[in-house]
């Protein structure tokens, strides 16, 4: 037996991470949109932002951002502030409740892994510790990659 059949490749790997990342995203509450979901994520991890670079990061058109921020302004989650550093430009920020809705659906989303990781063995569990370091560095990667550089 090779190498090649006993250890995954790069391409296996990004199969199962792609797969597992679908079907968590498919077990997540529908109380909002995934794109209005991942925008108050975005402002979570890289505070306040302007409409144009939310639109780029979430991949949608800066009309339909303006939109989606109305809507979360009106519910709350967000709110539009003006740039102290040029007055010409306005940030959009999470509020509290935006901030709290962040965290309880993250919250839900690690217990639903945890839930599931119970059920390895014991050895698998090792196994995903030792991957650790290599998941959090290609979170890393991927915010960089995604984001862009921070306003």
């Amino acid at each position: 037996m090779s190498r090649q059949d006993t250890v995954p490749g790069p391409a296996a790997i990004a199969a199962a991470l792609y797969g597992l990342a679908t079907r968590a995203v498919r077990r997540l509450p529908r109380d909002m949109s995934l794109t209005s979901a991942a925008t108050l994520a975005t402002l979570d991890r890289t505070g306040p932002r302007r409409i144009t670079d939310l639109a780029a990061v979430e991949g949608v058109t800066q009309p339909a951002m303006t939109a989606l921020v109305r809507v979360m302004e009106k519910s709350g989650l967000v709110e539009r502030r003006g740039d102290a550093s040029d007055k010409r430009v306005t940030l959009v920020r999470l509020t509290e409740a935006g901030a709290a809705y962040v965290r309880t659906r993250r919250q839900a989303g690690v217990h639903a892994f945890e839930r599931l990781i119970g059920e390895l063995t014991a050895d698998e569990v090792e196994a995903l510790e030792a991957a650790l370091p290599a998941l959090q560095h290609l979170a890393e990667l991927e915010s960089q990659d995604r984001e862009g550089p921070r306003q």
